[in-house]
């Protein structure tokens, strides 16, 4: 949950709330939600359902993406959250869900380049998008690929363990993916040109550049806009994967929630970097909250012109 205050063009964060509720355990297996899932996601709506109240929130959009695209018993979980908590949960496409996060990671694009090569590593799924930068205009989303692979699914076929021999298998099978987007749009040839940007954002990232970082314990304000190179992730990726589930999580950037997911995220990202050897890419703690609050604003703005017409 984010909460923001309007500032200028910007926004003033006013409160915000995080908790891994993992609600697409279970859904690749049974193309449903768990009821300890839906228990899981209710508990940590509840507690954002009480913040907005508390604040007033005179806006609140509340959406749900990969997880209740793809379970059959959706509508329980959507009829649960509203009947327990006051929210109404709206599913969303994944095309929605791309131009929300594009809309929220935005102000991290670097104009200097043309493209941007942009993906979120989710729980149940993975977004790609290829970004148009031409100068002086609104980027511009060009291509976008869903992939059915995210962290939660990949940890409950490979375990939180996995094994050299399963992280090389994940790179090759979702290298296909990417290769077809690839051929779609000619990345390659733009990257090889050194014409792209790469931006990542996802709790993978984030996690990774704390990582990276050493940090005592997370800090927003130092991680998101962090440049990493490639062998730098290449080498904290090695190291978490020689790392037990119990080191994992007792690192302050891991934790707990995230330990036996990592190794997965670092299996997808490590896909995307060797189909794409841009060198280097920028981590965002932003995406789809920002350009949900940057969305609401517009329509706030747009009523507001109507009436002053």
């Amino acid at each position: 949950m984010l909460m923001g205050r309007p500032a200028g063009r910007s926004f003033q964060v006013v409160d915000s709330f995080s908790r891994v509720v993992r609600l697409g355990e279970g859904v690749a297996a049974t193309g449903c939600l768990s009821e300890a899932a839906i228990e899981r996601t209710v508990a940590a709506l509840t507690v954002c359902a009480g913040k907005v109240r508390a604040r007033r929130a005179r806006r609140v959009r509340a959406i749900a993406t990969e997880a209740c695209r793809r379970a059959g018993n959706c509508f329980a979980l959507l009829d649960r959250v509203k009947v327990e908590t006051g929210l109404v949960l709206e599913p969303v496409s994944s095309a929605e869900e791309a131009r929300l996060t594009l809309a929220g990671c935005a102000p991290l694009f670097d104009r200097r380049c043309a493209r941007v090569l942009a993906f979120d590593i989710g729980g149940g799924s993975t977004e790609l998008m290829w970004v148009d930068l031409s100068a002086g205009r609104t980027p511009r989303r060009l291509g976008l690929v869903s992939l059915p692979v995210g962290v939660v699914i990949l940890t409950e076929r490979f375990g939180g363990d996995v094994s050299a021999e399963d992280f090389g298998a994940i790179v090759r099978e979702l290298d296909a993916d990417l290769e077809a987007f690839d051929r779609t749009h000619g990345i390659a040839a733009e990257i090889a040109a050194g014409r792209v940007q790469m931006l990542g954002t996802s709790g993978t990232m984030t996690t990774l550049a704390g990582v990276s970082l050493d940090l005592p314990r997370y800090d927003r304000a130092r991680i998101d806009g962090l440049d990493m190179d490639f062998a730098s992730i290449e080498a904290i990726g090695a190291r978490m994967m020689t790392m037990s589930r119990g080191e994992r999580a007792a690192h302050p950037c891991i934790g707990d929630e995230r330990a036996d997911l990592t190794v997965a995220g670092f299996a997808i990202l490590e896909a995307i970097c060797r189909r794409w050897p841009a060198g280097r890419l920028r981590v965002a703690d932003r995406g789809i909250r920002e350009g949900m609050i940057l969305d609401m604003m517009a329509a706030d703005a747009a009523i507001a012109a109507g009436a002053r017409r």
